[in-house]
């Protein structure tokens, strides 16, 4: 590989201080572009641009924010203002006592028996994809375009069972209104301004909201008319559930809202995960005949299921990489509630206190060569502190969904390469951009290459 690809695109990070407008400029372009460079260098920077803030990159530190003193250090009013427009309190944005009874009430959900019931509906959208990337042979085609119809797919089946009320389609244009028009940090969110006062960007997004919650609440009514099918999907899952020590049950509005925070996080970042993982494997095209191999070994032509997972030890250390350098919650933010110390540094009630996902997982402290893309980090045997990678989250509000999200990639990702190889577009690399989740912008353009999924052609050349 040529020295000057050494690493896959990386994002160029602040390197002297910014005003406000520069600072909000580069937000609204993308978000990681604020992040200072020497935080890959340091524990903890601070500043105020507006407002107090501070970016903590310690393993230790991070623990006390997201597990020992969760209730000291909240989402920020930033996080909630983006994202309660579309998705309410549900509880990837409520605090306090109403978070803890719905987690009570959601985590029946997402056992490990019911995301392995949910297997087959991942198997039948990982052959879509197939058909779909087999039919682009000989040319290049959009792989990020691909994974986001493909997690939608998976999504919106294991949340509707394919109901009329429910159109896919509808909701995925109805999203991307959403982010594009409301999900983009202000000048107001910057000074710290009240909630109370308008962001007028945000405004423009809510034909976009209603569309989805309007759609949503007619699938759950349709529902509780007509009932569930033999095996039960989310939406009737979250129906049943009820929090063992209140006996509380969701009503239609929180259903609506937490099957919408499914929804967006659930097909989103799974989707993103996978399209970076495509690429990875093309810009090093060992790591990818090792993923092949693996999946042909144990698959021999067939689609990958729930139960192969242990077999798959290399290509779920590929994943667990894509998601180490381009984790789709790549910035998140609290509020301090109260004074605080860390990493020796004062904190103030009020203060901004980021955790920047993206800089933890490439601190030159914390990792060896940490803009390399490397998947044997994470083979058994390689010591790495639960609070230095963070792609879900930690403690009490880990990502509720984060089982489901690496069942479904590796099966996706195993399927497909298995079946096809995949170089790159010269002058179409993608550029990692941070809005609410980080994307590759530009898409993640790859050229497609059909190859014996049995293996058998390359056992036959190697006997040769």
């Amino acid at each position: 590989m040529d020295s000057a690809e050494k690493y896959p695109p990386m994002v160029p990070l602040v390197t002297e201080p910014w005003t406000i407008l520069q600072s909000l400029k580069a937000a609204r372009r993308n978000l990681l572009e604020i992040i200072p460079e020497i935080a890959l260098h340091q524990p903890i920077v601070s500043g105020k641009t507006g407002a107090r803030w501070h970016m903590v990159m310690d393993p230790e530190a991070l623990r006390l924010i997201l597990r020992d003193r969760l209730d000291d250090y909240p989402k920020s009013n930033v996080t909630k203002n983006i994202l309660r427009p579309a998705i309410g309190d549900s509880l990837f944005v409520a605090e306090g006592a109403h978070w803890k009874w719905q987690r009570r009430a959601a985590a029946p959900v997402f056992t490990h028996r019911n995301i392995s019931n949910l297997s087959p509906v991942m198997e039948a959208a990982a052959d879509r994809a197939c058909d779909r990337i087999a039919a682009q042979k000989g040319r290049a085609a959009d792989l990020l375009e691909e994974m986001v119809k493909t997690t939608f797919e998976v999504i919106s089946d294991v949340t509707f069972s394919g109901d009329s009320a429910f159109d896919s389609d509808v909701l995925q244009k109805s999203f991307e209104i959403y982010i594009d028009s409301t999900a983009k940090i202000s000048l107001l969110d910057m000074l710290n301004a009240p909630d109370w006062v308008p962001r007028p960007g945000r405004m423009f997004g809510s034909v976009g909201i209603k569309r989805m919650k309007s759609m949503s609440d007619s699938a759950i009514e349709l529902r509780q008319r007509k009932g569930g099918g033999d095996i039960p999907d989310l939406l009737d899952l979250l129906m049943e559930g009820e929090d063992p020590e209140t006996k509380r049950k969701m009503n239609n509005s929180e259903l609506r809202d937490n099957l919408l925070a499914f929804i967006v996080a659930g097909h989103e970042t799974t989707a993103l995960t996978l399209a970076w993982a495509l690429y990875l494997c093309a810009f090093d095209p060992s790591v990818q005949e090792k993923v092949r191999h693996e999946a042909q070994d144990v698959l021999r032509g067939r689609t990958a299921t729930a139960d192969d997972l242990p077999n798959l030890p290399y290509t779920r250390q590929v994943i667990d990489e894509t998601l180490r350098l381009y984790p789709p919650a790549a910035f998140l933010s609290r509020t301090a509630q109260k004074a605080d110390t860390l990493c020796g540094r004062e904190i103030r009630k009020g203060d901004t206190v980021a955790l920047p996902i993206y800089a933890l997982h490439r601190s030159y402290e914390l990792w060896d060569d940490p803009h390399a893309f490397d998947p044997n980090r994470f083979a058994p045997g390689h010591d790495i502190d639960r609070f230095q990678y963070l792609p879900f989250g930690d403690g009490p509000r880990v990502c509720i969904g984060m089982s489901f999200a690496i069942q479904e990639a590796v099966i996706v990702l195993a399927t497909i390469l298995s079946r096809f190889r995949f170089t790159r577009v010269a002058g179409r690399d993608p550029k990692p951009v941070l809005i609410v989740t980080l994307r590759p912008d530009g898409g993640v353009w790859l050229n497609v290459e059909p190859v014996d999924p049995t293996g058998q052609r390359k056992t036959a050349e190697a006997a040769a």
